[in-house]
Order: C-alpha cells, then sequence, then structure tokens
C-alpha cells in the first residue's frame, strides 16, 4: 500500500470529517433503532400481536397500528397522489378482506417485518402476494392503485423530497427481504425446508439435526472513480447494457479474503489494465434493484488514484473505458435532464396507478437516456457513480443547483481530488 503524501492526508482528513451524505435507499426512516424484545413494537411483541388478531378473527383495534405493504414479484404497491407518488399502505383489516379468501390463504408466517414508527405507534409489514394475483390487482385497481417496479419508482423520486426518498429506502429495505425469503426457502446446508423467526428477520433450518439459523444476504461491492491526478481526468466505462451515451464508473464485487482497497486495485486492474495507488473512501449506498439472486447490494464507493495511464480494456466486462477531462465530465452533469427523466417517471407511475396502458418501456421515453440534451451523460443522483464523479466534478462543493439530501450541508472543497 502506498504512503500518503502530505496533501493526501490532508484530503483524507476532510473526508473523514465531511457530514453523512443520505443516498437513495439509504437513510430509511423506520430502521434506524431496532427496539429492544419487551417493547410492543419489537419484532417478536408485534409478531405476537399479528398472530393474536388473525387467530381471533377479531376487528378491534390494534395498538400498536399495523400498515402492510403489499408487494407482486418483488414490485410494492404503489398509489399516485400528484405530484409524487406514494407507498400503498393497507391496514390489516384491509389485507385479511383481501386475501384471506385468496388461493394460498393467509398465515401469520407470511408477514415480514420491515420496521416502526413509536411516536406515531405504527408498526411496518410488508406481504408478498402470491396465488390469485389477478383478483388482487383488480380489487386494488379501483382504488387507483397498482403494483410498480422499485426501479420504476427511483427513477420518478424527486430526490430533493426527504419524504419521497424515505418512501424509496422502505420500498428497497422490505423488497430486499422479501426477495430473500423468496431465495432462502430451503437450507444451504441439508436441504430442508427453512422457517421465518423473528418477524421474518431471520430464517431457521426445520431439520432438528441442523437447525442452521440463516440471515439476510447482503453482497458487497466496490464502486470506484479512478482519478488521473496529474492531468485532471478521471476513467469512466460503458458496459452493454448501458443505454447510449451513457458513462459511469468501475464496480465490482469483493472476494472472499479481500480488503475493499484490495478489491477497488484488482477491478480496476482486471477491467482497464490501470494500476492503482491511493485509495480514499467516499460513502456507501444500498442496492436493493438488483438481481433477485442477490436481493441487496451494498455499494462501498471510493476515489482511486491512478498510476498508470493506459487503458487495456476487457471486453469481456466492459464496453470501453475512456480518460475524460474534468469539464467535458461537468457538461454531463446536466441537471435539466435528470429533472426531465424524473418528471416523465412520475406521470408514468401515475398513469399506471390510473389504469393507463403503455407499449413502450418507461426508460425508452427517458430523453436523458437518448441522448438529445447532451453528447455524454451519467447516471442520476439516485446512483452513487453520481455523487462521486458530482464530488471530483465540483472538488467537493456541491452544484449550486442541486441539495444534497444530507444530514448536515459540507462547505468543505476538495480541491486536491
Amino acid at each position: 500500500m502506498c504512503l500518503l503524501s502530505a496533501t493526501s492526508s490532508a484530503v483524507l482528513r476532510r473526508l473523514y470529517t465531511m457530514k453523512p451524505q443520505i443516498h437513495a435507499f439509504a437513510g430509511n426512516p423506520i430502521i434506524s433503532k431496532t427496539p429492544k424484545p419487551n417493547d410492543p413494537f419489537s419484532p417478536n411483541s408485534a409478531l405476537q400481536t399479528l398472530k393474536a388478531h388473525l387467530l381471533n378473527k377479531t376487528h378491534n383495534p390494534i395498538s400498536p397500528n399495523f400498515k402492510i405493504l403489499p408487494f407482486k414479484k418483488g414490485n410494492p404497491l404503489a398509489q399516485s397522489r400528484s405530484p409524487n407518488w406514494h407507498l400503498g399502505w393497507l391496514s390489516l383489516d384491509e389485507i385479511v378482506a383481501l386475501l384471506g379468501d385468496s388461493e394460498v390463504g393467509l398465515s401469520d408466517e407470511g408477514f415480514v417485518y420491515v420496521g416502526s414508527m413509536a411516536e406515531d405507534e405504527v408498526v411496518y409489514w410488508a406481504i408478498d402476494v402470491k396465488g390469485d394475483e389477478g383478483r388482487v390487482s383488480e380489487e386494488l385497481g379501483k382504488r387507483e392503485m397498482c403494483f410498480v417496479e422499485v426501479r420504476t419508482l427511483m427513477v420518478a423520486t424527486d430526490w430533493r423530497d426527504d419524504r419521497a426518498m424515505g418512501e424509496l429506502a422502505i420500498a428497497g429495505h422490505a423488497r430486499a427481504l422479501l426477495q430473500w425469503h423468496d431465495s432462502a426457502r430451503f437450507c444451504g446446508s441439508c436441504g430442508s425446508k427453512t422457517f421465518p423467526k423473528e418477524a421474518g428477520r431471520r430464517m431457521q433450518c426445520s431439520n432438528e439435526q441442523c437447525k442452521k439459523r440463516i440471515y439476510p444476504r447482503v453482497d458487497p461491492v466496490v464502486i470506484m472513480l479512478v482519478i488521473d491526478r496529474e492531468n485532471n481526468r478521471a476513467l469512466l466505462s460503458r458496459q452493454s447494457r448501458f443505454v447510449p451515451r451513457m458513462w459511469s464508473c468501475l464496480a465490482g464485487f469483493m472476494e472472499p479474503g479481500e480488503s475493499m482497497e484490495e478489491a477497488v486495485r484488482r477491478e480496476t486492474w482486471e477491467e482497464t489494465g490501470i494500476e492503482v495507488g491511493e485509495v480514499v473512501y467516499h460513502s456507501s449506498q444500498p442496492w436493493p434493484v438488483g438481481p433477485s439472486s442477490m436481493p441487496c447490494q451494498l455499494m462501498a464507493g471510493f476515489f482511486a488514484y491512478a498510476t498508470s495511464l493506459e487503458i487495456n480494456v476487457d471486453k469481456k466486462e466492459l464496453e470501453d473505458a475512456q480518460w475524460h477531462n474534468r469539464e467535458d465530465v461537468k457538461k454531463a452533469l446536466t441537471f435539466a435532464e435528470y429533472e426531465k427523466a424524473q418528471k416523465t417517471a412520475a406521470v408514468k407511475v401515475e398513469q399506471m396507478c390510473k389504469g393507463v396502458k403503455h407499449e413502450q418501456s418507461l426508460a425508452s421515453n427517458f430523453n436523458v437516456e437518448s441522448g438529445e440534451l447532451a453528447p455524454m451523460f451519467i447516471p442520476g443522483p439516485f446512483a452513487i457513480a453520481h455523487h462521486l464523479i458530482s464530488t471530483w466534478v465540483h472538488q467537493g462543493v456541491p452544484p449550486p443547483n442541486i441539495e444534497s439530501r444530507s444530514q448536515h450541508q459540507s462547505s468543505s472543497s476538495l480541491s486536491s481530488l
């Protein structure tokens, strides 16, 4: 590992003292602290209350109050209240009426605890709608509710709206848990069936000789902006799956037995042939919108300083990788494009909830993705890649036409980046 220069050490100190930025899918307002076991809002206590209510089939008021978010095939229930979407929370009585007579029935094991808000006396649950999905969707459609992909909600979310970003974080967290439940139905050690414990926050093998405990899966990924400090350039790459003209940071999964810094150096060299010296941490972001086999990735963002400059692209991993100067990248940070995409997606969600059919996919109509407004663009503010690139472009100072969603705004200038 390279020794840090005095200048680099100063940059590091400023980085580590910056106030934390809350990315999309982080800052979940209902999971900041897990209640103690004897607290009525704790997972196990809330589950006992839920069981009693389902068993007795009573319509008496519940304390604490329960709100349930239905999902279908990984997509949460949403409703549109112009100008923004909202999650489609239902009461326990509404869920019982909706699913009680479905093909698969309704049991407490189908509910997954996703958090609580003690000050409002509310416990939040998620449930996967299976069985009579057509009838359920039809019933909910009468209330202008529909199941929407989390990625679509992500693009439709105004990143400056704390309420909307909080709901997006809840949707991502709940989706990750339900997708994990679906992939952890059998024990990886003995092959026996598993069953939920702690209100769905973990699974356990049903084999008495095994009893393995299984916890939610998180896959760590490093994502890095590689910087040529001497020539004031950054390395951006394209994958074949990217929409036209989009460029982003390098990224890759960590391997067992390596540190994050080692993963940054290895992935950069494997994909581009660039050697990296210093590695500086920026921030992290949960990413629950990957494939169902990986219910939640954790993106750890870094600045990586190149010690070699010749690019040798691994065509199996990337379509292209190029050095871009600061001014060209700055032009790609055109927030009017992201705002247009966000507003377009928000209208689409509203129309979906009202039952309007579209032949084209949501992405096909985004001008930001067709490249009409700029010769190149980078991922929007919902992605950590955007904030890595933006921090470098603006030398640590947030651009004037966007408010960072953070607990505290830092005025530190990372002029050495």
